[in-house]
């Protein structure tokens, strides 16, 4: 079968490989499920590996096959599989178990282990293939009606993670329940998390640095949200405007803007961060009156990374609760198809100069 690898550690080694196809019989205990992949979907973490910033490969491969948000459909499975069955649409989690304790009570993603597993990032093959084979254990079963946008729940999961956890932090107020809420960031993290939001009754004010009216802006405000361009209007003095925010998430990948949404969070208030960045930058920041204010304020700043099964789950609820509120909302994140593997420099160029894009995604194979 074809899929598309790196060579770990040389930039720009993208390339097409032939692998023997999986069966259920390489997962052991019967619990195998062999996958036809559909869909899967790309982002900067592809884009970084493929530059060599990070990954690795499987023991005794000298590639690592690509592709973490894989969407696809169930072909066989093994003796001890009841959950599945051929004709299943299934998305599987990414993280796969360490030794930390956190690993062996289902929550890898929490993990204090240096070495790390994780399907198409870090010393497991990825999605990008024709077939995969995994256990049922890490297999999310989809509905047939979020098939169209099932390739999104991987990065959902992000969302998923972050805000359970802000709520999870705040239940020692006890009658903690957020009315507004600001988004920094209005790419595909920043426009799932304002839906989330939303779809809780919560007020959402998003910040982008494009002006509007553009598609990103237009589905944010179909949804209920404020759209506001930081190009008009920086985040802290917004807030000095119209009010702090009780709960802020944070997915722009450029840092120094952590420290204007510090600013900007009110008492009790939760900052989620999502962005994984790089580089060496360097900002002056009030740095006393911050941290006043966190102290004083009984403020909380938490990091959301990676997620568990519980997190797959819930966005399957929350995508289905999208779908039936507002029809084809999340279909319309599917901006640049790239028709299957054997265009992968297609893809990966996609990845940095498709104006527009919001999610690009392989379909590796018709529904």
């Amino acid at each position: 079968m074809k899929a598309i690898a790196v060579t770990p550690g040389t930039p720009n080694s993208a390339h097409l490989v032939d692998m023997e196809k999986p069966s259920v019989g390489d997962v052991h205990d019967g619990r195998g499920v062999l996958v036809k992949v559909l869909r899967v979907g790309v982002d900067g973490t592809d884009k970084e590996i493929n530059n060599a910033e990070y990954g690795a490969a499987p023991p005794g491969y000298d590639y690592l096959v690509t592709g973490h948000e894989g969407f696809g459909i169930v072909e066989e499975v093994g003796s001890a599989v009841t959950e599945f069955a051929p004709g299943d649409y299934v998305v599987a989690t990414v993280r796969r178990p360490g030794h930390s304790i956190y690993d062996l009570i289902g929550t890898s993603d929490m993990t204090t282990d240096d070495t790390y597993y994780e399907r198409g990032i870090n010393l497991l093959h990825g999605y990008l293939s024709e077939y995969y084979v995994d256990s049922a254990d890490y297999m999310v079963k989809i509905p047939a009606g979020l098939k169209e946008v099932g390739v999104l729940l991987e990065p959902m999961t992000v969302v998923q993670k972050g805000i359970a956890q802000a709520f999870e932090i705040q239940r020692r107020l006890r009658v903690w329940h957020p009315k507004r809420a600001a988004v920094l960031g209005a790419g595909t993290i920043g426009l799932m998390a304002t839906l989330v939001l939303r779809l809780r009754g919560i007020e959402v004010v998003t910040f982008g640095k494009t002006a509007k009216p553009y598609l990103n802006s237009d589905l944010l405000e179909e949804i209920g949200a404020t759209y506001v361009s930081t190009d008009d209007i920086s985040v802290p003095d917004y807030a000095k405007q119209n009010g702090r925010f009780d709960l802020m998430f944070e997915a722009t990948g450029y840092s120094p803007l952590v420290f204007d949404a510090m600013q900007a969070l009110g008492k009790n208030g939760v900052l989620v961060l999502s962005s994984v960045t790089g580089g060496d930058r360097h900002v002056d920041v009030p740095a006393d009156k911050i941290n006043l204010e966190f102290v004083l304020g009984n403020k909380v700043m938490v990091g959301t990374v990676n997620a568990n099964r519980e997190y797959f789950e819930s966005g399957v609820q929350d995508m289905s609760q999208a779908v039936l509120q507002y029809g084809d909302w999340l279909s319309r994140f599917l901006t640049h198809p790239i028709d299957g593997l054997d265009n992968y420099e297609q893809m990966f160029d996609a990845l940095t100069n498709a104006k527009g894009a919001i999610k690009v995604f392989c379909q590796v194979a018709p529904f």
